[in-house]
Formats: structure tokens, sequence, C-alpha cells
């Protein structure tokens, strides 16, 4: 009786049903899998997976249960063979289809590294082409294999057992959402951190938060640029200030200078009426010369003020690129303007070199020496 009922407890099979089992063996580079017939059916390695695979432990382990199709049956023998492989083919098949009508993001892990790009399993094998895994090049990918990776479906042919996905086409996506996100929060005179991207002649992108602005090459510092490497380098840490956004345009205009505190910022603090620096004479004009004390910061010798002889131009005393003494006439720091005197430093400089003289002659000499006596008529034209 306990037979009679085994036996009508017995499923029956036919070629290509589908059923579910539950792996009793590993051995041999098969799988044994009872699926309540009379004698366990066996998966041959190569009907496990999409994939080649070296074992299959790889892939199951006993226990495990599976769904399988019935490939072949054959009683008189006691065979039963089985495929894993073609049931999760048939179901994948429809859903690659759905994720490629709604274009959803799902995870995919990467199996293998070919030529030309990397392998997924999915059911049945995906590709992903070198083109379509970042956004940049990538030249090696021996490190993709076991990375989990977001794809989209990019192409879907069952009839040439092809399927191609992009995790390019995902992060492309998650980019331009956030890239529009920072374009609106963004405002006119926010003050920021960015990374410097690229150089170019006219100046400097920078990545404000997945938008690359540009720092116009005059926007860099207070002082000439001739080329943006003066000043920055790819990969600098720096902070700007927002001065433009055009949403539509995606479009963003930022400056470095006008987020650092300016040239001119302190400058009454830095020099006062009657000190005598030196500077660098950077441009003649008709009416003077103008004089660079540091980097941004430039003060005007008028023509009078030039020499102690009346000149009809600049260019008869001075040449751009020549360094001066000049003496700090006035300082306005507000209007950001310097009055400088070069024939005032050098009558200073004239009445010390008096002083130092008659200090080396000392008292018994019985007389000192005068400027005029000096130096002639030099002071007599001062004004």
């Amino acid at each position: 009786m306990d037979e009679m009922r085994d036996m009508t407890d017995l499923v029956a099979l036919h070629k290509g049903d589908v059923v579910k089992g539950r792996i009793t063996k590993i051995e041999d580079g098969q799988v044994f899998v009872d699926v309540g017939y009379k004698f366990d059916g066996v998966i041959p390695i190569g009907e496990l997976s999409a994939l080649r695979v070296e074992s299959p432990a790889d892939v199951v382990q006993v226990g495990d249960e599976v769904e399988v199709r019935v490939q072949r049956i054959n009683d008189e023998e006691g065979k039963l063979v089985l495929s894993k492989k073609a049931v999760d083919a048939e179901k994948a098949w429809e859903r690659l289809q759905q994720l490629f009508e709604s274009q959803e993001t799902f995870e995919v892990q990467v199996a293998d590294v070919v030529k030309g790009g990397l392998v997924a399993d999915v059911g049945v094998r995906a590709f992903i082409p070198a083109s379509l895994v970042e956004r940049h090049f990538v030249e090696d990918f021996s490190g993709y294999k076991g990375r989990t990776l977001r794809v989209k479906v990019a192409e879907l042919d069952r009839s040439d057992n092809k399927v191609i996905l992009s995790q390019k086409a995902v992060l492309e996506e998650e980019y331009q959402q956030k890239k529009e996100e920072v374009l609106h929060r963004l405002q006119p005179g926010d003050i920021i951190t960015g990374k410097v991207q690229r150089l170019t002649n006219f100046g400097a992108f920078v990545d404000v938060g997945g938008v690359d602005g540009l720092v116009h090459i005059s926007e860099l510092a207070w002082h000439r640029v001739e080329h943006p490497s003066e000043v920055v380098k790819e990969g600098d840490e720096v902070t700007v200030k927002v001065l433009k956004v055009d949403p539509e345009r995606e479009r963003v205009s930022l400056s470095i200078k006008e987020a650092t505190p300016g040239p001119w910022s302190g400058v009454s603090e830095r020099y006062h009426v009657g000190d005598v620096v030196t500077g660098t004479v950077r441009r003649l004009v008709s009416f003077g010369a103008f004089v660079e004390l540091e980097p941004g910061v430039e003060g005007l010798v008028h023509i009078s003020q030039i020499a102690n002889r009346r000149i009809g131009t600049p260019q008869e005393v001075l040449e751009p690129g020549q360094e001066v003494r000049v003496k700090i006439l006035d300082v306005n720091e507000e209007d950001q303007r310097i009055s400088l005197s070069i024939r005032e430093a050098e009558g200073d400089r004239n009445r010390r070199d008096v002083e130092r003289y008659n200090e080396r002659q000392g008292p018994s000499t019985g007389s000192g020496v005068t400027l005029g006596e000096m130096f002639g008529d030099l002071f007599k034209n001062r004004h």
C-alpha cells in the first residue's frame, strides 16, 4: 500500500514542462535535482547559467530550490535532463522587455571583464560596452569584476539574443538632475567652494557641485594674469563668488578675485603720506605714469612729479617695467587712488645724502655744506 501511495504521489513529466525541485547533490560537473519524479533529474553545467561557469557550486548549493525545464526524459535509461538556464532566460526576457520599455534603473553584478566592455548575468548574457560604463573615459576595467552597477537597458533583441546595458545613461540622468537643482539653487553673490576641472586660455572651469562654472581670466586675480596656470591648477580647491546664473543656457559665471579681499582693502594701513617706497612703472600716459606698489595697487605719478626739470612726456624719463622709488603724497582707499612723486623721493634721498656727508665732516670743520652748494639749482625748479 505504501509503495502504491508513493507511486501515486509521483509527478508526470513531459519534455518542455517547467517544474520546481530541490538540489540533492553536486558532483562531476553536474547537479542532481529532486523534482518529485521516480528518479532525480540532472542539470549539466552548461544548463545552469547563461554565462560560462567553472564549477556548479559557483551558481547553486545543495538544498537550493530551483525552477527547471525538462529537456529530455528517458525512463528506460533512467535519465531526466533539466535546464535551469532555459527557465531563467524565459523570465529574463519578459522582465528585460518591461525594463526596456519603462527605462527603469536596476542593479547588476559584473560577472566578467572582456575585450570591449563588461559582462553581466541577468538571466541571459548581457553586455555593457566600455563606452557605456562611465561618463568619463576608463582605461582599465580590471577592477570592475564583481562590482554592482546601476544600469538601464539600452538595446534589446531577443531574436539575436542581444542585451546591451548602460550605466552611463543612469549617471547622465542623475548628473542632469543634479545640475538643474544646482542651477536653480545658486544665486548671484553666493560665496561657495569648488574644484578646478580644467584650464583654457580664457579662464578656468570650476565644479561647484555638479555644474562647471567659468572663472574668466579677468576674474582670477586682482592683478593682471597672462594665463590661468599662473594662479590655479587642475584639482585645486578654490573659493568663488557667483556673478551670474543662466539656467536655460546652463551657464554660471564665477569669480575668484571677488571672493577674496581686494588689494585696496586696508591699503591706508599699509601706506602713509610721506612714506618712500619702491614700485614698478606699468603704464605711461600723457599726464603721467602709473606705478604698481603691489599686485593690484597702482598709484599715479603726475607728469609734474616725475623729474626736477620740465618734461614734455613721461617717456622722456621713464619706461614700462622700470623700478622707481616714489614718495606717497596722498592715499584715498575709498576711491582707490594714491598720488605719488618720484621727484620728491629723489629730493628726500639727496637731502639725506647731504646730512650724512655733513655728519662725516663733523663740527671741527667749522662749516657745513648746504643743499644749494652741493646740488646747485637742483631744487630751484621744483615748482
